[in-house]
């Protein structure tokens, strides 16, 4: 029988795989990249005079390091019949398919290239009757991505280097959105808030009717600007002596409509605001999820690609999740027809949404199978995906509108009628609250129970991005596509361009120094339209609208002219060093260390380097005193960045906690307070003490199940050491009777072996008789 090498990206993946497909499959990870361009040369050939403009030419190697599995899998390549490339179904898999294809001598234009969406059997099995030749649109579409970062790369950050200081990178993406962020900052520093007051009335129908309460809108006819309080204290009076008719009553119903399935950026957005997760951290356990999970003596992939930019969803997976709602939601929160959402303009639509392989396989029963924040996303995904294919929500919607003297009041109310898609989706959607306002015939007069004081309100400057936040500006700009947000994100943060406190991501003064000087001297470059029009075109590539070489020639030309005036036109950049009080404790001259700024923020270092290397943490003293020493809490950071507070004599003294200690006491136990930020940013306080009424519920249930643990540890103890004790008896017992067993078998030997002698003397002895007569 002929024997069949596919070869996959992850070995996760084949191990997957190789369940599926019988004893004459064999499944190898290719690890993902084989060859790649050098890292110690720019590794592209061009020609950039006007003769030869066209001329790009990669120059690819062999990764160092993959000596031994590019000799493996050759090994493995000559003994099979045939070699199937199951790389990942995108243009950077296709690449990939391609180099592989080159490293294992195999003709690109043959049935090679299989591609699948989702790793279930069916989908591998059916992707191996259809073999395709390797896509070289996509390849090229992809080698010019690589090309023109490359580029961009090795030329702009050299500059960077001579400029300002070493380490420092540039890229087509990444400075762009170093820029987004930067400007949003200057513009929450340059806002100017501005004072504004509302003013609302609690009314009702006659003296026992329902309170509700209606606002202030409209001042003869226009809308309602209080801008001091003078005005505020003159509509109050006013106000407080008005007759209030109805004079419009509006009833109906609003439909809430369910989201879309995820896309890639979808998911990194929810992920972050639902679940605290990085965008990195979202993609890794997606990855994992989608690689494939054990469950048992099967392994199976739990969800289908999840780099897309795709709210489309398969048919089969439609009919599966509408039978699912129908059988074990409700019939009535089944659409007659199905939901079909339209995907953005710019979208390659490639893949679909990003969906569980089977609704049938729910979070509740996956729990066992996966870790807890493998389960959080999944149970996201699931949700997402089975309630936008339910009915809408239905809330039924009072408007009152309300005359006052010269004034206008409103009040809206919303009930919800019917839940449709919240059923299922309501504990991990932003439920809206009911807000009854009854409905009162026009024409009918109020009374006023109570006028509202007068509010003073000032205008909010836009919001600091987040990593959620920034992924929609990127792909509401197109810039970037859905595999590049997250490694965007994360060079930010690497570099020390951005910074993240808390969930803001707040520019530097390095980002802002280095997006100044691009932007003044590279605007084609660092320009959301120009980094946007560029992704549009390397998608035409892909769909044979343009060659790689005629992309790049475009860019280069330009970008050389700007890089050459840059070079001499730039002034080289001194940046101040912050000198600290604290002095190197190893140079022990009296030389006080600097601030510098690292890949988790800043940092002291010795002046001195790279003669003395010696560097400290900022520390910050939150002025709380330690509850187990006395010596002061200090603000410290983790090694990912995230910041926690412990005790200054460290390791002497082990306090540390993620919750901010207070100066305040638990007016219960007396134990000190802490404050919790939770998920949506807003701020708890809870006492510190886990048996206090008052602690976080977390603490509660973490001393119960530690207490429960310990009773379970202590049975288990005590039954192992049951086991062991009757063990030990029955051991001795049985050791006790084999050794007697044993003491009778040597004694019955003894006398079988004396009567034997006994016997064997007495023929001896007659037989000497016999020889003498």
């Amino acid at each position: 029988m002929a024997k069949t090498l596919v070869i996959v990206e992850s070995p996760t993946k084949s191990k997957t795989i190789e369940k599926f497909l019988g004893k004459n499959y064999t499944v190898k990870a290719s690890m993902g990249h084989l060859r790649d361009l050098p890292k110690s040369t720019l590794g592209v050939t061009f020609l950039p005079d006007e003769e030869h403009a066209n001329e790009f030419e990669p120059k690819y190697i062999n990764i160092r390091g993959k000596g031994d599995l590019i000799k493996a899998l050759k090994t493995e390549a000559k003994k099979a019949d045939k070699v199937l490339l199951a790389t990942d179904p995108d243009r950077e898999g296709e690449a990939i398919s391609w180099h592989l294809a080159f490293i294992l001598g195999i003709d690109p234009t043959s049935a090679c290239r299989i591609e699948f969406h989702e790793i279930t059997a069916a989908a591998v099995k059916d992707a191996i009757k259809h073999p395709r030749c390797i896509d070289m649109d996509m390849v090229d579409a992809q080698q010019a991505r690589r090309i023109l970062d490359r580029i961009v790369g090795y030329q702009l950050s050299p500059l960077l280097w001579r400029k300002i200081r070493k380490g420092l990178s540039a890229g087509r993406v990444q400075s762009v959105a170093t820029k987004i962020v930067a400007d949003r900052d200057r513009e929450i520093e340059d806002f100017v808030p501005v004072e504004y007051w509302t003013l609302s009335a609690k009314l009702r129908e006659g003296s026992k009717g329902q309170l509700f309460e209606a606002e202030a809108v409209k001042y003869k006819g226009k809308k309602l600007e209080l801008h001091n309080e003078a005005e505020a204290r003159a509509a109050e009076e006013a106000l407080s002596k008005a007759d209030y008719i109805v004079s419009d009553a509006v009833k109906k119903e609003r439909k809430r409509h369910p989201v879309p399935p995820f896309t890639t950026s979808s998911m990194q957005q929810e992920a972050n605001k639902k679940l605290n997760f990085s965008a990195k951290k979202t993609m890794m356990l997606a990855q994992q999820l989608y690689e494939g999970v054990s469950l048992g003596k099967t392994s199976v992939g739990l969800i289908t690609y999840m780099r897309t930019d795709s709210v489309r969803l398969a048919e089969v997976a439609i009919a599966e999740i509408r039978d699912y709602i129908k059988q074990n939601i409700g019939s009535e929160f089944c659409p007659a027809k199905e939901n079909h959402y339209s995907t953005k303009k710019n979208a390659q639509d490639a893949h679909e949404a990003i969906r569980p392989t089977s609704v049938m396989r729910t979070p509740a029963e996956m729990q066992k199978y996966l870790t807890n924040d493998q389960l959080k996303l999944y149970t996201l995904i699931w949700n997402r995906v089975v309630a936008s294919q339910m009915t809408d929500a239905v809330y039924d919607v009072t408007t009152l509108t309300i005359d006052a003297a010269d004034y206008q009041l409103r009040a809206t109310g919303s009930v919800l009628k019917f839940p449709g898609f919240l059923q299922l989706h309501s504990k991990y959607d932003d439920k809206e609250k009911d807000s009854k306002v009854p409905y009162v015939e026009p024409g009918s007069k109020l009374l006023l129970y109570k006028l509202m004081p007068a509010e003073q309100h000032f205008t909010e400057p836009p919001a600091h991005f987040t990593e959620a936040t920034l992924i929609k500006e990127l792909e509401e700009k197109g810039i970037g596509r859905p595999s590049t947000f997250a490694p965007t994100i994360v060079t930010l943060l690497t570099r020390g361009y951005v910074v993240k406190e808390a969930k803001k991501l707040l520019v530097t003064e390095l980002g802002i120094m280095t997006v100044d000087m691009l932007t003044e001297y590279f605007k084609g470059l660092i320009n959301i339209g120009f980094t946007a029009q560029m992704e549009e075109k390397l998608d035409e590539v892909a769909e044979k609208k343009h060659t790689k070489d005629e992309v790049l020639s475009e860019f280069y030309g330009p970008f050389k002219k700007d890089l050459d005036h840059a070079g001499v036109a730039i002034p080289i950049v001194e940046i101040p060093l912050e000198v600290s009080d604290v002095p190197c404790d190893k140079c022990n001259d009296g030389t006080m260390m600097v601030i510098r700024e690292g890949r988790f923020g800043k940092f002291l270092a010795c002046p001195n380097f790279p003669k003395c290397r010696n560097t400290k943490p900022i520390l910050h003293p939150i002025g709380v005193k330690c509850p187990k020493c006395g010596a002061d809490i200090l603000e410290r950071k983790s090694k990912t960045g995230k910041v926690f507070y412990g005790c200054e004599k460290y390791p002497e003294c082990d306090y540390t906690t993620w919750d901010k200690p207070l100066n305040e006491k638990c007016p219960d136990c007396g134990a000190m307070m802490v404050e919790h930020v939770e998920r949506n940013g807003s701020k708890r306080k809870f006492c510190s003490n886990p048996e206090c009424s008052k602690a976080r519920p977390v603490y509660a249930s973490k001393t119960a199940a530690a207490k429960t643990t310990e009773a379970k540890t202590t049975a288990t103890k005590k039954t192992t050491a049951a086991k062991k004790t009757a063990a030990k008896k029955t051991t001795a017992t049985k050791t006790t009777a084999a050794k007697k067993t044993t003491a009778t078998k040597a004694t019955t030997a003894k006398k079988t072996a004396t009567a034997k002698k006994t016997i064997v003397t007495k023929k001896t002895t007659t037989t000497k008789k016999g020889s003498n007569e």
